[in-house]
């Protein structure tokens, strides 16, 4: 084979590979753009939260200080109001390759406040970091992973350090329980570098399983999070025609519609989410406890809901 055939099949073998791949997005002045506007609902029952036994991992009294009064740390992953306003949900656009400048808003911020990572959900760029902080005087340790139907890969595992301020050594657990200081620890910046294709992550603590936060990558800036009236609007949306999607961890089904946008328009766009049925995870939280579940009369009296008495 002579050099200008192989020449001819690398140049060709480039295009092809150039051109599986995705447009990247550009950045322009948007001067007669559109707005999206509209609500997110949840139809159906609100599936059942996650139970867990606070007598089984550390710090059960200071972290008990959110529980249900029974020794038990109660994670409800779906935020929905009393008519359905299903809140904390990421609704983003597809399609859009060019548009608004993404907001010079920092780093997104993750705290670790009373044994929560808050906010639930984050939106992030990919090769974006995340600052996570620890408000807490209990140690936090952070595992973060990508996660698709591929499987799930670490994207980090670090310690989360405490302020030296806060006491290590209180006299007893009453005294831990009714600590109320919020200082914050040194800041961790982390490299959120998903692979290709993947878009989602998942943080949780390796010390208490109940902290967990989920993020999700956009590849523009026309997104918005749901607000407590299931609320939300994305502004400056050129004239076109997108995929209006929206994202919340889990909720397995695609809830998705077309949306056309035209010039200074504003595009009313109404979503109901189908609850999921059936068991969505194997912490489910349970009617009646399981002998081996039990949390002891004793133990129950020494870990007191003293910031909020969950419901099951």
């Amino acid at each position: 084979m002579n050099v200008t055939r192989i020449t001819r099949l690398v140049t060709g073998l480039a295009i092809v590979l150039l051109s599986g791949q995705a447009v990247a997005y550009e950045e322009i002045t948007v001067s007669e753009g559109g707005t999206i506007m509209g609500t997110v609902s949840l139809q159906g029952q609100v599936p059942k939260p996650k139970g867990y036994n606070l007598t089984t991992l550390p710090d059960a009294f200071y972290c008990g200080r959110i529980s249900d009064g029974q020794g038990w740390r109660i994670l409800q992953p779906f935020n929905v109001g009393p008519k359905g306003e299903f809140r904390e949900v990421v609704v983003y656009l597809e399609g859009v390759e060019k548009g608004k400048r993404f907001e010079e808003g920092g780093v997104p911020q993750i705290e670790a406040k009373d044994c929560l990572f808050l906010p639930f959900t984050t939106v992030v760029r990919d090769d974006q970091s995340v600052t996570v902080v620890n408000m807490d005087p209990v140690m936090h340790d952070i595992q973060a992973y990508e996660t698709s139907h591929l499987g799930a890969r670490v994207l980090f595992n670090v310690p989360l350090p405490m302020n030296p301020q806060h006491p290590r050594n209180f006299k007893d657990r009453s005294d831990a329980a009714m600590y109320h200081k919020h200082m914050a620890g040194a800041p961790m910046k982390q490299l959120v570098n998903l692979s290709k294709d993947r878009r989602i992550f998942v943080m949780q603590c390796g010390f208490h399983a109940y902290m967990e936060s989920w993020g999700v990558a956009v590849k523009n800036p026309y997104f918005a999070k749901a607000d407590e009236e299931g609320r939300f609007s994305i502004t400056d949306v050129p004239p076109g025609t997108y995929k209006l999607v929206v994202w919340h961890p889990y909720v397995r089904t695609t809830n998705e519609q077309t949306v056309v946008v035209g010039k200074k328009e504003t595009v009313e766009a109404n979503i109901t989410v189908q609850a999921p049925t059936g068991r969505l995870y194997a912490n489910e939280v349970l009617e009646h406890d399981y002998i081996r579940y039990n949390v002891t009369e004793e133990a129950q009296k020494e870990i007191e809901p003293m910031i909020e008495k969950q419901q099951r």
